[in-house]
């Protein structure tokens, strides 16, 4: 089986000039690089991430071969192509061109699907797509080029809000999905709420968030929470606190361990965030518990 590779590994495999990338800019489930490219014969390896490929100056004669026979076509600026995520390609092309590649994990593509479909995402697949001429895709590929260039202010949080919204776009005219089966209405199958637990109780001093939690899943955040409450009779955060209170009854009652110390490790920010807690839902306070 091939090596899969990160978008950044690409230039190994396809030389060119690099004429903007987002490598240090903190985005999150999005990654661009610009490139100059002369005419090439290449084999890619499977990359990581869904590829989008926005043509932006010369034009082309193209050739592509990924999942099947090859695909010949002729690219301007304006069209775009799209390779699924871990899929090996062989391009060809004959003159010169600048593009824009933007790059989306799988971890932001299946969440906004689990999002907008409400149900738990096994796999999402790109079609083999090697010209479009989509001004939705054209456009989201130009906003990111530039944030990527400019580097304005909020531009981390302007670029996820365009990047959910090419998923969205991606995932109504260009993929394929397949799911889990379902485990009940409104409801986490007995596996998701092990996996859950297990994840939660070695991560109590970690405080683990809604994103974080919604991925041991595979779903969206807002779905999670919902069907978290409807398996569990509260709310995520609720759940983590009383499994923290439950943690540090037990530690406090062993003995042998400093106040401050059980608060650290059941994932309270201090001593005094702990005694307010226990206040709060025992009615009483951790020396109180301590033999």
């Amino acid at each position: 089986m091939a090596t899969i590779i990160n978008p950044s590994e690409l230039p190994k495999y396809v030389p060119g000039a690099v004429t903007a990338a987002s490598d240090d800019l903190g985005w999150n489930g999005v990654w661009l690089r610009g490139y100059r490219y002369t005419g090439l014969d290449v084999l890619v390896p499977p990359i990581r991430d869904f590829t989008i490929v926005s043509y932006r100056r010369g034009a082309t004669f193209m050739e592509r071969r990924a999942d099947g026979a090859w695909t010949k076509t002729h690219c301007t600026p304006g069209d775009v192509s799209l390779l699924t995520k871990s899929q090996r390609s062989h391009w060809h092309w004959t003159e010169d061109i600048d593009v824009s590649h933007v790059y989306l994990t799988e971890n932001l593509v299946s969440g906004v699907c689990a999002e907008i479909t409400d149900r738990c995402v096994a796999d999402v697949r790109l079609h083999d797509v090697l010209k479009a001429h989509d001004p939705v895709v054209t456009a989201a590929v130009a906003a990111i080029t530039c944030e990527a260039e400019q580097q304005a202010l909020g531009s981390a949080l302007y670029v996820e809000a365009v990047a959910t919204q090419l998923a969205v776009h991606l995932l109504r005219n260009y993929a394929s999905v397949t799911f889990r089966e379902p485990s009940g209405r409104g409801t986490l199958s007995p596996g998701q709420v092990r996996r859950l637990t297990e994840y939660i109780d070695s991560r109590l001093h970690e405080s683990p968030n809604l994103e974080t939690l919604a991925a041991v899943v595979g779903m969206g955040v807002w779905s999670f929470t919902r069907h978290f409450r409807e398996s569990f009779g509260r709310t995520p955060h609720a759940y983590i606190i009383e499994r923290r209170i439950d943690r540090a009854r037990r530690l406090l009652g062993q003995g042998g361990m400093p106040i401050k110390e059980v608060a650290t490790a059941c994932g309270f920010a201090d001593q005094a965030h702990m005694t307010r807690v226990f206040q709060t839902h025992l009615n009483t306070t951790p020396a109180a518990l301590c033999r």
